[in-house]
């Protein structure tokens, strides 16, 4: 548990009551000075009465010249509930219509191989959602490290390893946090059903029970066409394309539900994740 140090905060600002208006850290130590009791008024003729003022006549009233209006303080300290492992979201009752995934609070994570597409949908599903929606790529927080990048294109060893956990590590703090402050999270990565140190496992255990895992797995020849636009250390040889989405091919009969969008566009493939989403929300998926 973390401690404050430092001095004490003042309290939360609220409208009337900033620090001008009365607030002073004695007010809020017992026991500390307070400064001079204030002297009671005195009659007139007593030693410790005020002398009067001489009287003048009150100024003739001249043109009003408003003064800046006082800045208005739109910040202050914000209280964010504290991210805690996402629940399996709960069954409705038979008679309850099925959950409307668009309007609920979802914690997503989209599989597949290189080239199937689970960027572009997940950003767009992201986009168009009616309420708060995160999207989180597991390549782009695992790009975070700029000296010393273990590209797992080079040889999986233990320093593409520790980085892919850091990365899958740092992605599931962050959905819990967006979670737990009523922002949904779609999470894309290239998930292997033959290998457990970068299985689902670690996904559930950094997320929670209540993640949702669609597979994206198109045609081979459709994730050849879309891996030949890519560029840089994105792009994979044929070879390996190849290899990545026959290994991918294990989800199936897995009882994970799997969309193969090789005849769909990307608003398309959102859509059907959407269909996808609310059986799952209605009958939670076993993994």
């Amino acid at each position: 548990m973390q401690h404050p140090v430092g001095s004490p905060l003042p309290p939360p600002h609220q409208p009337g009551h900033g620090p001008a208006l009365g607030w002073s850290p004695a007010a809020h130590h017992p026991g500390s000075p307070q400064g001079p009791a204030p002297v009671p008024p005195q009659a007139p003729g007593h030693p410790m009465a005020p002398r009067q003022a001489p009287a003048h006549p009150a100024p003739a009233p001249g043109p009003h010249h408003p003064g800046p209006a006082p800045a208005s303080e739109t910040t202050g300290h914000v209280s964010l509930p504290p991210g805690g492992p996402v629940a399996v979201p709960s069954v409705p009752p038979a008679t309850a219509a099925a959950p409307d995934p668009t309007t609920t609070t979802l914690a997503v994570l989209l599989i597949g191989p290189a080239g199937a597409g689970k960027t572009s949908v997940a950003k767009y599903w992201a986009d168009h959602r009616r309420v708060p929606t995160a999207h989180i790529s597991l390549d782009d927080v695992r790009e975070w490290v700029r000296s010393g990048f273990a590209d797992p294109q080079t040889g999986w060893n233990e320093h593409s390893e520790a980085q892919y956990r850091l990365a899958r590590r740092t992605c599931g703090f962050s959905a819990r946090n967006f979670l737990a402050n009523g922002i949904s999270c779609i999470l894309d990565d290239a998930v292997f059903p033959d290998r457990p140190v970068v299985g689902l496992g670690g996904w559930k255990r950094h997320v929670g029970p209540g993640l949702l895992p669609v597979v994206l797995l198109p045609g081979l020849d459709i994730v050849l066409e879309r891996n030949a636009e890519r560029s840089g250390n994105r792009r994979l040889t044929d070879e390996e394309v190849a290899r990545i989405h026959g290994r991918m091919a294990g989800w199936y009969g897995s009882g994970l539900p799997i969309i193969d969008n090789s005849q769909l566009d990307i608003p398309e493939t959102a859509h059907l994740l959407d269909e996808v989403l609310s059986r799952s929300i209605a009958s939670p998926p076993t993994w």
